[in-house]
């Protein structure tokens, strides 16, 4: 059991080593790290946007599960099923796009603080630092919103299964019934969710302003 702390450290070790040596290829292309940070938001942005869509367009479908025939029920469980496979998919883009993003800024910081002993000037060096400060406080509201709307995305995902599931064997009338009230119950969560991630996605726009507007 102790080589697999062993293991784990040298995968870290791997990943780390793969990161570094992609940021320093990219910066011999002119690609320097705040660059690819920026990239990375809008990326993360566009994921959300893309989640915030299929998360109505899924509940859209189970509310609409109360109007169906029973007759139907097969042929709506299939479309609830890809429905959820989608919102889980899109989630899942999500939350890469959230560690891409961690990623990229934890080097970023990094290099900038290191950076920040190579002035001669006191003058710059303090404007870098009050930049460098102001930067990663935007940057941690960032990630801040963006993780709390990845958090909420989970029980939404859960009713969705739990739905899925439950209709997978119970194709009848009870059934309708019983989602119909567990899809009005969920109104809220879901009413919540896309608030939170709405919120992210102005920070996110807010954050790529501001850098692009310094740099």
């Amino acid at each position: 059991m102790k080589t697999l702390p062993l293991v784990f450290s040298l995968l870290c070790l791997m990943l780390c080593s793969c990161q570094s040596a992609y940021y320093g290829a990219m910066e011999k292309f002119g690609v320097h790290k705040r660059d690819i940070l920026v990239d990375r938001v809008e990326e993360a942005r566009e994921a959300q946007e893309e989640a915030k869509e299929q998360f109505e367009s899924a509940f859209d479908e189970f509310l609409a599960v109360s109007e169906v025939d029973v007759a139907e029920l097969r042929a709506v469980y299939d479309r609830l099923q890809s429905a959820f496979d989608e919102s889980e998919k899109k989630a899942g883009d999500v939350i890469d796009r959230i560690e891409a993003i961690q990623d990229v800024s934890k080097a970023l910081f990094k290099e900038w603080e290191s950076e920040l002993d190579q002035y001669t000037n006191a003058d710059l060096r303090q404007a870098s630092a009050e930049q460098l400060e102001s930067t990663r406080e935007q940057s941690d509201r960032l990630m801040s919103a963006m993780n709390e709307a990845a958090v909420k995305m989970d029980p939404v995902l859960d009713a969705f299964r739990d739905q899925v599931l439950f209709l997978k064997h119970n194709l009848n009338a009870q059934a309708i019934a019983a989602l119909n009230k567990t899809s009005i119950g969920l109104r809220e969560e879901v009413e919540v969710l896309i608030r939170q991630m709405e919120a992210s996605i102005e920070e996110a726009n807010a954050f790529v302003a501001q850098m692009r507007s310094s740099s």
